[in-house]
């Protein structure tokens, strides 16, 4: 058996009572102060100041569509002042906002690199289907499931075709950049979106039978020919106002509707 295809049995996050609850209460987790700060004026969200130092996620809050809306956003490192973008900030942030908000569903939103193979484009927004690392090799028997730590995401096949939007699975790893392993393992997996945060994010999600998704809006082209930081930086604005565009959507569908339903 190879190492990749210990993806192929991708646990449910959630159990079935979980995925019939209505959806009252959502959060929105992201990983970047410019990811954040746009959709929290457009939805109108006010600051909460509800985490206890020193952990450094921040979030806000507010009402809109029907839905009490949460973001929390990892905040910024104290040492170099940058935002902590990765899973061990997103995996705080989320277990927090959890024990805070008590979310029916979570949404794991933000930018990412994609694969033109699997139709993406700069702008596009994607949602993800399956949750995976692709950096955690750890090649002993049960060990390298854990390592690759799949986890299927709330199916929202009516979300998708409403909206229009892409959808495939999301990938996540510790880097900007990517080693020949890291490359193998997400083509032979056809994993559509790469990113830095949706495993972490799904893995305390089903720790709390919380529903989750991710939605991912493309900076940058990882089976193209320019370097991913370069294209990160020229396309973070489009990018993230793609994002902005396709929440007030998503937010106004899952309003009303169960995990089941989306």
């Amino acid at each position: 058996m190879t190492e990749a295809s210990t993806t192929l049995a991708a646990p449910t996050v959630v159990d079935e009572q979980a995925m019939h609850r209505p959806i009252k209460r959502v959060l929105l987790a992201c990983a970047m102060t410019a990811e954040a700060l746009p959709m929290v004026e457009r939805l109108g969200l006010q600051p909460d100041n509800v985490f206890a130092s020193p952990a450094p996620c921040v979030s806000w809050s507010g009402e809109q569509f029907g839905l009490h809306i949460h973001l929390v956003q990892n905040g910024k490192d104290a040492e170099h002042g940058v935002d902590n973008v990765g899973t061990v900030a997103a995996a705080l942030s989320v277990y927090l906002a959890c024990q805070q908000f008590k979310p029916d569903l979570i949404i794991s939103v933000g930018t990412a690199g994609a694969f033109r193979a699997q139709g993406a484009a700069i702008g596009d927004v994607f949602v993800g289907t399956t949750t995976v690392n692709h950096d955690r090799r750890i090649p002993i028997p049960g060990f390298d499931k854990y390592g690759v730590g799949a986890h299927t995401s709330a199916p929202t096949t009516r979300l998708q075709k409403e909206l229009g939007l892409k959808a495939g699975m999301v990938s996540s790893g510790n880097s900007l950049d990517y080693t020949e392993q890291d490359m193998a393992f997400m083509l032979s997996n056809q994993v559509a979106v790469k990113e830095m945060e949706a495993a972490a994010v799904a893995w305390v999600a089903s720790m709390f039978q919380t529903p989750m998704f991710c939605l991912k809006s493309i900076t940058d082209i990882v089976d193209g020919d320019k370097p991913p930081q370069e294209e990160f930086l020229a396309n973070l604005q489009q990018a993230a106002q793609a994002l902005q565009e396709a929440i007030t959507p998503v937010l106004k569908f899952v309003s009303g509707k169960t995990a089941a339903e989306l």
